[in-house]
């Protein structure tokens, strides 16, 4: 590759979403040049998310609504869904900063906001933004611990314009529509920078316009999402000019690869037919990356598909049965956990069983529990996505459900007739599409987030194992961004100074460089 310009940092970050920024923040107030690079204009799976940051541990938020929490409640939590995925020593870490995290994200200018949610729901109204966001109740626990950040509709813009805030106001060089195409490496296999192609002129704004055009599409309606970024992959092949960038560290915040087909098809073939949540960023590039420069992967496997049936929070008074009438999973569970029950029961299809007055009160909390992006699914439901019977068994055939397998599950006495059967299956794509995210990456060392096996090289976020990589709760994948994030920022930004002439223990924060 012929470069025709070149820049130097001492740590280069790919990705400026959140654990790109939050990596960019710390690696700037430990007193390194940071330079951030994005394929689009920034913001990526953050900006569209709903903003909820999985945090307790006895927040001011959390004590503010007369919440009682600890670390080790929340840790003891937290491993039911890990597992061994990360270390019992860096999720007790986590669970310890979490308070810690939420007060550093607030000093930033992210708001929260201390209303508490009274009742179960897979996204808060505009009236609430403290709610259980997981699975705590299921597993005996009594603290909510999902922090949506404090704005109308979903929140994630709000979140990643703040982030993107301090990092330009730490003087960060930020190349926007800039896209690494190789880590560039010595002779001992130390990545020293990257190469990149970056677009000028009038194509910029072309570009930024464009790929705005088919993020949103491209969540609900995902051939037309395909069709509205051709013409900015267009853009990137034909205009775009070559750019050498030299750094001392290179952390990789890329996000995941739920976009891209390939890689789904190898690692997650069980997943298909899922609404691919976030950007076409996510498409794997900064696993690519660190798995050419001698990178290992884990995880690849574990997709979270969400299957939500609240609000409206009556819907949870139901029974989830599969196409033999048998009982699936556990409606206390979060939305994940559900929709893996679905996925691999027989022909991953399921229905919700409800009586009258269950459908009754979930029609009269409808308005007062939902935002509009829930409302029309949970309409669709209410109207023209169930089947009605006077009996169990009449509804049961008209869903297309053993008879005898829903009657030994429901029982004789399951409540007042008419029944209603909706049909919840994770592939029904009609208007009930099911979200999903990948949460496997690159492995890296969990002290510093330093990619292993490769000197020089870091990574963060969904690019890299980390909290959430077997099971996710919502708000869980932000917080390991902006945990990892900051790991990953203050560890490479202490490599670089340590080497230094004169740097001294204080100058770099006391955090273990890596010398790798």
């Amino acid at each position: 590759m012929t470069s025709s310009a070149a820049e130097t940092a001492d740590v280069v970050v790919v990705g400026f979403g959140a654990a790109g920024a939050c990596a960019a923040i710390e690696a700037a107030d430990a007193g390194a040049r940071v330079l951030v690079l994005d394929r689009f204009g920034g913001g990526g799976a953050t900006a569209i998310s709903g903003g909820v940051v999985y945090a307790g541990g006895g927040t001011r938020q959390q004590r503010a609504a007369g919440v009682a929490d600890t670390p080790r409640e929340m840790a003891d939590y937290l491993r039911e869904e890990v597992g061994d995925t990360v270390s019992a020593g860096t999720l007790r870490r986590f669970c310890e900063q979490s308070a810690g995290m939420l007060d550093w994200l607030a000093g930033l200018g992210v708001p929260f906001d201390a209303r508490l949610c009274p009742y179960k729901t897979s996204y808060p109204t505009n009236r609430h933004y403290l709610y259980f966001s997981g699975s705590e109740t299921a597993f005996g626990q009594s603290a909510p611990r999902g922090h949506r950040v404090l704005a109308r509709g979903t929140s994630g813009r709000v979140l990643f314009a703040r982030l993107a805030d301090a990092v330009r106001q730490r003087g960060v060089v930020v190349l926007a529509q800039t896209r690494a195409e190789r880590l560039i490496t010595d002779a001992a296999g130390r990545v020293t920078g990257v190469e990149c192609r970056t677009l000028a002129g009038w194509a910029r704004p072309v570009h930024r316009v464009l790929h705005r055009w088919s993020v949103k599409p491209g969540l609900y309606l995902p051939g037309l999402g395909r069709a509205l970024h051709r013409p900015v992959a267009w853009l990137e092949r034909r205009y775009a000019r070559p750019l050498r960038i030299a750094a001392g560290r290179t952390i990789l915040c890329a996000g995941g690869f739920v976009f891209d087909r390939a890689m789904m098809r190898e690692h997650a073939p069980d997943y298909r037919g899922g609404l691919r949540l976030g950007t076409p960023g996510d498409d794997g590039s900064g696993i690519r990356l660190g798995v050419a420069a001698g990178g290992s992967t884990a995880h690849l496997d574990r997709v979270s598909i969400w299957r939500f049936l609240s609000p409206p929070a009556a819907m949870l008074d139901g029974q989830l049965v599969d196409r033999d009438g048998r009982k699936v999973g556990d409606l206390s569970r979060y939305g994940a956990a559900v929709g893996e029950a679905i996925l691999r029961s027989p022909g991953a299809r399921a229905w919700l069983l409800l009586d009258a007055a269950t459908l009754a009160r979930a029609r009269r909390q409808l308005w007062s529990q939902t935002l509009w992006f829930q409302r029309w699914q949970a309409l669709w439901l209410l109207t023209f996505g169930k089947v009605t019977g006077a009996t169990l068994e009449d509804v049961a055939r008209r869903a297309g459900v053993d008879p005898a397998g829903l009657i030994a599950t429901a029982g004789a006495a399951t409540g007042l007739p008419p029944y209603a059967m909706l049909d919840v299956s994770v592939r029904n794509r009609t208007a009930l599409p099911a979200p999903m995210l990948t949460l496997g990456g690159l492995r890296v060392d969990e002290e510093t987030g330093r990619v292993l096996g490769v000197p020089g090289l870091f990574a963060a976020g969904r690019t890299a194992v980390g909290i959430c990589s077997r099971s996710y709760v919502s708000g869980l994948s932000l917080a390991d961004c902006v945990f990892s994030g900051r790991r990953a920022g203050r560890a490479a930004a202490a490599a670089v100074l340590s080497g230094r002439p004169g740097a001294a223990a204080h100058d770099l924060g006391g955090h273990h460089a890596d010398r790798g």
